[in-house]
């Protein structure tokens, strides 16, 4: 799943990795672990720590860099480039139309996020990346964002297998047919937090509060 992507995470004193690690798969049953985090885990630098006490996010990735290229087109068939999208928090995603619940559960609380921003809204940008070259078909994902009321406000990107196997490398996502059911995708069940100036930041679970991006949202566009 491309752990070393997560490598330094880090949340008010606490190692996250391994908590993005456990969390980041997600199940073809669409079953959310929930798991504590507690303790000491570890210590962050003083910058870090208010940077931790700024965002609401779950974790930051240090050291900051540049957010992986991402140059894909969408299911209408136009050309869609990350790099567009400077000066606005890009939040990105990578779900699939057939998933029985977590991607409708990230979908959703997207869209209420978007919801609480208010005048911020238009500081924003929500990709969502296709983890099933072979189910996402432009009828599929037509029908799944009207049924979640994201159409128009989220850019539901598709590619051949190739492609997409790319980008998913480039990001440290993980994807697989489940062997038990192959209508469904094992995947990485993250949202990343992208900066104005193009760096990827923040780090959000699939069980994210709206509350959370809906918070960070002008603080990343700002950046």
């Amino acid at each position: 799943m491309g752990g070393d992507k997560f490598a330094g995470v880090r949340k008010q004193g606490i190692d996250i990795r391994l908590l993005v690690a456990l969390a980041a798969l997600v199940v073809a049953t669409g079953v959310i672990a929930l798991i504590a985090v507690g303790g000491n885990a570890g210590t962050t630098t003083k910058k870090t720590q208010a940077q931790s006490a700024e965002f609401e996010a779950a974790g930051l990735l240090t050291p900051v860099t540049a957010a992986p290229p991402l140059k894909l087109r969408n299911y209408l068939g136009q050309q869609v480039d990350i790099s567009a999208y400077k000066g606005k928090a890009v939040l990105v995603t990578f779900i699939y139309t057939h998933c029985p619940d977590v991607c409708p559960l990230i979908t959703s609380n997207l869209r209420i996020a978007q919801n609480l921003m208010g005048s911020n809204l238009s500081k924003s940008e929500v990709i969502a990346v296709s983890v099933d070259p072979k189910g996402d078909t432009p009828a599929a994902i037509s029908a799944f964002l009207a049924r979640h009321q994201m159409t128009g406000r989220m850019q539901y990107l598709v590619g051949s297998p190739q492609e997409l196997a790319a980008v998913w490398k480039a990001w440290g996502v993980g994807s697989e047919r489940d062997a038990s059911n192959p209508e469904f995708v094992n995947h990485s069940g993250l949202i990343y937090g992208i900066t104005g100036s193009g760096s990827r930041l923040t780090i959000y679970a699939s069980s994210f509060k709206p509350s959370e991006i809906a918070h960070d949202v002008p603080l990343l566009a700002a950046r």
